[in-house]
């Protein structure tokens, strides 16, 4: 065990500055992606104001091309969620979540009601990605292309002990393949580059789902990947960050120990790994405020997410159906919301903040209400207006921020 302690400012010190937040950087939109991980992009705005956060200049066109030339790719990959990577990383980043995507999506109770079984998954998806492959479908071809090549499928009824047939597969047997199978999102349109619309191309080269070799290696490349983006990090954080089995993790760890350094921090007993020589600047270093994407990946990189969002904020951020707001980061940590509404940005601080912070707030504020204007989508996050409409810290202070 290295002597090394890190306070817990100093780890939030590491994270931003490995996710290019203690100051915008000129880089290329694919290089920029590689050096933060992964892009958490339930929300198809979500990537781009998370680049506009990070990179100076930001020209959402080169996202738009490198998405649709697909040297960036959008496909559920860490968390069991929708996350845009580099191509490069795609291939093991599913390998690695192989066991965790397959026991989750095949066997997910709206699956196995279809009749269907992991191994019918297994016969048929080669052929539904030779279907896919190259040419783009949309999620009604993939569906009507499944029933017709399944056939009929029997399912028991349990009322009468006999089985019918049917060859319609329900939404949820759909969303659960698509889910599973090794498909990249094409996209749709702007201004977001994909929408409601949802269509698909198979991965290419296509990762091996099979080969348990494959799935470690994939593991071990996550594995440092994510060190690199998010470290230095407890094994609970690694295993939260992908969703994997925290003994898949320590398995992966103990084949990387010369490649690794270990470290301590104090507000911990648990080991930290870390890639040696990785920017871990002075806990002292300066954060400028930031208006955070909507589920941003900072928030959901480790088990203890204290690192950047305070316990005592988590319920007003992180909501009963897994929605993360956008956030507020005042000195490096989460201290509010925000919305876009249609003439200003509506930010809400969890607690009073100096009238410093609320005027760079104010400039972020406007800087990005004339980004969202430019793409024609001022109000991108607008479907989750309700959750204003709960209870928020009774500190909280709101303003309307228009920088004009």
């Amino acid at each position: 065990m290295g002597t090394t302690k890190l306070t817990a400012r100093a780890l939030n010190r590491a994270t931003l500055a490995r996710q290019l937040l203690l100051s915008r950087e000129q880089l290329e939109v694919t290089d920029a992606v590689r050096r933060i991980v992964a892009l958490q992009a339930q929300h198809p705005a979500s990537p781009y104001i998370a680049l506009w956060n990070r990179l100076s200049p930001f020209d959402p066109t080169t996202l738009d091309a490198a998405l649709a030339d697909h040297r960036l790719v959008r496909a559920t990959l860490m968390r069991i969620t929708v996350h845009t990577v580099h191509a490069d990383d795609y291939t093991p980043f599913r390998e690695a979540m192989e066991p965790t995507l397959r026991g989750s999506r095949l066997g997910d109770p709206r699956f196995r009601a279809s009749g269907l079984t992991a191994s019918d998954a297994d016969t048929f998806l080669p052929l539904l990605l030779d279907h896919a492959d190259g040419t783009v479908r949309t999620a009604a071809e993939l569906r009507t292309w499944l029933e017709a090549h399944l056939g009929a499928t029997t399912t028991p009824n349990a009322a009468t002990s006999d089985t019918t047939t049917s060859a319609t597969l329900d939404t949820g047997a759909h969303r659960m393949l698509r889910h599973y199978a090794p498909l990249w999102h094409a996209p749709t349109g702007g201004p977001w580059s994909f929408d409601t619309r949802q269509s698909y191309v198979a991965a290419s080269p296509r990762p091996s789902l099979t080969d348990p070799d494959a799935a470690a290696e994939g593991l071990r490349t996550l594995v440092r990947r994510y060190l690199q983006g998010f470290g230095p990090a407890t094994i609970a954080d690694m295993a939260q960050f992908a969703m994997v089995q925290q003994r898949r993790i320590r398995t992966a760890l103990a084949t990387m120990s010369d490649e690794l350094e270990t470290l301590e921090a104090t507000d911990t007993a648990q080991p930290l790994y870390d890639i040696p020589g990785a920017p871990r600047p002075p806990e002292d270093t300066p954060a400028p405020p930031r208006l955070m994407a909507m589920w941003d990946s900072t928030l959901l990189a480790y088990a203890d997410r204290g690192r950047l969002l305070p316990p005592e904020y988590r319920k007003y951020v992180t909501r009963m159906n897994g929605d993360v707001l956008p956030t507020l980061l005042v000195d490096g940590q989460v201290a509010g919301i925000w919305r876009p509404l249609a003439d200003s940005i509506e930010a809400t601080a969890f607690h009073p903040l100096p009238a410093s912070t609320w005027k760079a707030l104010t400039d972020e504020a406007a800087a990005l209400r004339t980004f969202l204007i430019t793409r024609a989508d001022p109000t991108p996050y607008r479907r989750h207006d309700h959750w204003w409409t709960k209870p928020l810290p009774t500190t909280s202070e709101t303003r309307l921020l228009r920088g004009d």
